[in-house]
């Protein structure tokens, strides 16, 4: 009974309980997709791009724009830095987005970040870098900021309604929705975003270059862009690769892609090269990153050494040559292999009054400039309603100064207070806003130079509004505003171009083999797959080859560094690499392992090195069952740098040796069965197919197999002609007492 009631209890307490029922829950209804992306997502995605990610006309998303206004709010036009902390705390009432990506927008506007050619924010403390990504900024409370000098061309007049305000997102204070720039800011520092569907790139150009294209455009709207806009220019310099049908495509559609290639310095007394201004499209980490790769793959094989440099005095990225490197010739190929020179995508996605548009420079200067005009339009007129405001209240103060005695004996004689106004209004025939004024004018004000400065006030004020009348009714006359305000920002804040244009580029031909240093070496290769490379100059110097506890030397070369090696694997695959990939070394060190060097496989072990000078020969393949494959040397060439090829020999049949050969000689097969068989190589025709099971050389008795092969050396028999035949295959014979067997080792 009481659990019954306790149960009536909850379900009366409990808007969920199961007497309850939500209308439409649990319904599946059935809705087509369209409708679905329509009411759903359709909102969401002209959200993003009209209210986050896509730059208006005056060149800032609404998060830059808010904090901006914000700062300026603060007064950090003026006086010192303040904590980021702050600014950030007092941007929330314009964009609650969160404090982080509030303090990541002030980042990307700070000087200190590098990331604008001319930016909005002065910085204090660590703002990070831009070019790099492990060089990370200070939390908002460590750094300082304000806006910089030339800010307030984004703020000049805002308060003469030459923009429009909104409220902000909860209705207690106004913010503007655009600012009323007085240079083409849109076009002057990099902006990206990407929004849904759409997505905006706008490189930056210089500012003077920018305010002498927009002039041009406002005198002479037929004005060749790329006549005064030489090229974009960014803050981390560089090299722009001049490319005019590039450029005039940008200029005219905004779509395009401009070349930019870093700057480096070659310091001869160390014998390296210093890159101080790189793309701004990569980071110093992510060019070091492919250097190496390249020198790992023996792409690069220049550089002894590469260290990231970059302090506070900026970026620099220092990598050492090897001995009798061309600096030039080594930067022309990283140039083409690494981000040292890269492409910056141009996608000059636009919001003019709410709609996005992919417009040329010219088109965004035009949409710029009347922009431009209806700020100053508004500006004046609002100064044109003030001016008039004040002419009219001064109209009014005309006529009572003309009779003072009049205007004090009505106010004398008005018994209420309240009665002034309207007494004076029917006594001097004036409106009501000019009787409120004349009633508050001061006591001492009623005198003669008072007087007379009215008057003069009023004819002054008669003569400007005659002027800003002519300025509304003249668009020529606005122009020439924005052509002065033009001249004056070029003036106070155009500098010298960051990025330097190069007309005439030379580009790395790949066709052309990086020449390799030729000097005589000598290799070690000892029998766990160890290579040591000495110079044979520096090997009289040298001790005893050393080698790990257990291993030997087993083959010894001497060649050139400019010769190739051939490694054979049981996995019946061939690497290829080059003497020089290996570093010099002593002969007090183990030198290389092999199979790391070449990134064979985990269980992969090698079976036979050989140097290749040319490729002119053959390699000489014995099988088990005393089959003997010939191929020819010129089946392992490649035309590309492939470094392994598989299917180097045949695989129908256990390995038993392998040889290489520049020109046909005599072998010495041996079998289990104690018979030995002297084998002319030239009795075997060469095959290009590198995995052929070869020919029948020397029979085997049964469970006998071949077991070795090795070169013959005269006087290695007592009577050699038992040990040829004139017929392939043959069984061969067995060595007698003054045969000289040692040379069965192999």
């Amino acid at each position: 009974m009481a659990r019954k009631k306790r149960n009536q209890a909850e379900e009366a307490v409990n808007p969920l309980a199961e007497n309850v029922h939500i209308q439409g829950a649990g319904v599946v209804k059935d809705e087509a997709i369209v409708d679905t992306l329509k009411d759903n997502f359709m909102p969401y995605a002209m959200s993003v791009i009209l209210s986050r990610a896509i730059p208006e006309i005056d060149g800032f998303k609404p998060s830059h724009r808010k904090l901006l206004y914000t700062m300026y709010n603060m007064g950090l036009l003026q006086g010192g830095t303040v904590k980021s902390a702050n600014i950030v705390g007092r941007t929330m009432q314009l964009n609650p987005h969160g404090d982080a990506s509030i303090y990541e927008t002030m980042i990307r506007l700070s000087r200190g970040n590098e990331s604008l050619l001319y930016p909005y924010v002065e910085s204090k403390g660590n703002f990070g870098k831009a070019y790099s990504r492990n060089m990370m900024y200070a939390a908002s409370r460590y750094t300082e900021a304000k806006l910089a000098p030339i800010s307030k061309e984004l703020f000049e007049d805002i308060n003469k309604n030459t923009v429009d305000f909104v409220d902000n997102y909860d209705n207690t204070m106004k913010e503007p929705t655009l600012l009323p720039v007085s240079f083409p800011s849109i076009l002057c520092n990099v902006t990206t975003g990407i929004a849904v569907g759409m997505a905006s790139s706008i490189a930056s150009f210089n500012l003077g270059e920018l305010c002498e294209t927009t002039i041009a455009l406002i005198k002479n709207p037929s004005h060749d862009v790329s006549e005064t806009l030489l090229a974009p220019d960014f803050i981390g310099g560089g090299y722009i690769i001049y490319n005019k049908d590039e450029l005039d495509k940008i200029y005219e559609t905004g779509r395009g892609s401009v070349k930019v290639r870093a700057k480096y310095t070659y310091d001869k007394k160390y014998n390296c090269i210093d890159i101080t201004e790189i793309p701004p499209t990569t980071t110093s980490e992510a060019i070091i990153d492919k250097i190496v790769e390249l020198v790992k793959t023996n792409k690069v094989r220049e550089l002894s050494d590469i260290r990231d440099e970059t302090d506070l005095k900026g970026l620099r990225i220092t990598l050492d040559l090897k001995r009798g490197t061309d600096a030039d010739k080594l930067m022309q190929k990283l140039y083409k292999m690494t981000p040292l020179e890269d492409n910056f995508s141009c996608n000059f996605n636009v919001l003019i009054n709410g709609v996005p548009k992919v417009l040329g420079v010219r088109d965004i200067l035009n949409a710029w400039i009347e922009f431009r005009l209806n700020c100053v339009r508004r500006r004046v007129q609002f100064t044109y309603d003030k001016k008039a405001e004040r002419l009219h209240l001064l109209h009014g103060l005309e006529k009572i100064l003309l009779d003072i005695d009049k205007a004090i004996k009505i106010v004398r004689e008005t018994e209420a207070e309240a009665d002034v106004v309207p007494n004076l209004m029917i006594g001097f025939g004036i409106d009501k806003v000019q009787a409120e004024y004349v009633a508050e004018i001061k006591l001492r004000h009623l005198n003669r130079e008072y007087i007379v400065k009215r008057i003069q006030d009023i004819e002054d004020l008669t003569k400007e509004l005659q002027e800003l009348e002519g300025i509304l009714a003249s668009k020529n006359k606005q122009k020439k505003i924005i052509v002065k305000e033009l001249g004056e920002v070029e003036k106070k804040y155009s500098g010298e171009r960051k990025s330097q244009i190069l007309y005439e580029v030379e580009s790395f031909n790949e066709s052309v083999e990086v020449e390799v240093p030729d000097y005589p070496v000598t290799l070690f290769i000892t029998k766990e797959g160890y290579l040591n490379k000495i110079r044979t100059a520096n090997l009289r110097m040298s001790g005893e080859q050393k080698v790990k506890e257990g291993d030997e030397v087993i083959k010894t070369f001497e060649c050139s560094n400019k010769d190739e090696l051939l490694v054979f694997t049981d996995k019946y695959q061939v690497y290829k690499a080059k003497v020089d990939d290996f570093a010099d070394s002593k002969a007090s060190m183990l030198g290389t392992y092999v199979a790391s060097k070449l990134e064979m496989e985990p269980d992969e072990k090698t079976v036979f090195i050989c140097v290749i000078r040319e490729y002119k020969g053959y390699m000489i393949f014995a099988f088990e069952n005393g089959k003997v494959a010939k191929v020819d040397i010129n089946a392992y060439e490649t035309k590309t740098n492939r470094k392994k090829l598989i299917k180097a020999y045949s695989n129908k049949n256990p390995l038993v040796a392998v040889e290489y050969i520049e020109e046909d000689t005599e072998l010495v097969l041996c079998s289990t069965s104690g018979r030995m068989l002297i084998l002319n190589t030239g009795a075997i025709s060469s095959k290009t197919t590198k995995d052929t099971i070869g020919v029948s050389v020397m029979t085997q008795k049964k469970k006998a197999k071949l077991e070795s092969m090795h070169f013959y050396q005269e006087g290695e028999f007592e009577k050699a002609w038992r040990f040829r035949t004139k017929n392939l295959p043959a069984a061969g014979a067995v060595p007698g007492p003054a045969d000289n067997t040692a040379q069965l080792t192999f």
